[in-house]
């Protein structure tokens, strides 16, 4: 009787246990190569996610993501997309422009996605924004149209801002794309630009530094280098009343005064919703048009003007067009 009884138990505890394997099968893997950690590119990420757990694709229940940073190395992105070309994920994701061309580079053989890349094409990661055809396709992190307003917004509201100054890492392409629009329209209002290049966010304090006496205002793009460390960048700016205008949300909720931007945790989402379409769908990245942000708005931070000595007018507020986005 006792025999039976154990019998009875350990075929129940083997049904058991091969219940909870077949609950926690993995149906995809997705390899991700982002360029390093800052608010941006990992709200990205969060995004991402967040689509695909909507779909009914979790990580670590039915689906195996696996990370990869490249910690602002070139080097380090290279080496990261010909492991994921070696291994034998469904779909990878690229994110910043560095780790987006490496793997379209590299990874030929199944879906490439990519988000919080600048210029896809001048960057060379794809060919044209409608069908881009091949396996590669995303989302680019900004439209021309933000830059512009937020040079014309200078132009308009600060008429003391003769000069602008940028710190910029030219190695990446989309800080190069970005500066050379934002320095184009502050011409046409008679505006100078002066950019200080960096190679490591280590650098972007003494870039700041110099920048003192020399430029009315800082700009900063979406570069990462730069974004990394932008505390350093508030510190200067607040320390010597230096209006500081960035080219993303978080650098604004951080302690810059304003930008034109969108949230980067919608911006992964809407590249999650790609791939859901990939891997559920069978839809052909070549196939998906490459996506840029259309919900864009005014940013500023009340906070952040009275440490940078701006006095925000009634006018200054009419830019926001959510009241969500004046920060207090």
């Amino acid at each position: 009787m006792k025999k039976r009884v154990w019998v009875g138990l350990a075929l129940a505890a083997v049904m058991a246990f091969s219940a909870g394997c077949s609950s926690s099968k993995v149906d995809y893997t997705i390899s991700v190569s982002q360029y390093g950690e800052h608010p941006s590119l990992d709200a990205t990420l969060e995004g991402f996610k967040a689509a695909l757990k909507d779909a009914g694709l979790e990580d670590k229940k039915n689906i195996k993501i696996d990370y990869n940073s490249a910690q602002f190395e070139p080097s380090n992105s290279k080496t990261i997309a010909q492991k994921i070309a070696n291994g034998k994920s469904d779909l990878a994701l690229g994110i910043a422009t560095n780790p987006a061309l490496d793997l379209a580079n590299t990874v030929t053989d199944r879906p490439v996605l990519f988000a919080a890349v600048t210029d896809p094409i001048e960057a060379g990661v794809v060919k044209q924004l409608q069908a881009p055809g091949g396996n590669v396709t995303g989302a680019a992190d900004t439209n021309p149209d933000a830059i512009v307003q937020t040079m014309d917004f200078i132009a308009a509201e600060f008429p003391n801002v003769k000069t602008v100054g940028v710190i910029i890492n030219e190695g990446e392409p989309n800080a190069v794309v970005m500066a050379k629009i934002a320095e184009e329209q502050l011409a046409k209002h008679g505006i100078k630009m002066t950019k200080k290049a960096i190679a490591k966010s280590a650098e972007v304090k003494q870039a700041a530094d110099a920048l003192v006496g020399k430029v009315d205002a800082i700009y900063i793009t979406l570069d990462n280098e730069v974004v990394s460390g932008v505390s350093s960048i508030i510190e200067v700016a607040n320390k010597n009343k230096i209006p500081f205008f960035s080219a993303d949300r978080d650098s604004v909720e951080a302690g810059a005064f304003a930008a034109v931007g969108f949230k980067y945790y919608d911006h992964g989402y809407e590249v999650g919703q790609m791939a859901v379409e990939i891997l559920k769908n069978g839809k052909k990245p070549g196939e998906m048009d490459v996506t840029v942000p259309q919900k864009l708005d005014f940013i500023i931070n009340l906070k952040a003007a009275e440490a940078q000595g701006i006095e925000v007018t009634d006018k200054m507020k009419q830019y926001v067009k959510d009241q969500n986005n004046i920060l207090q």
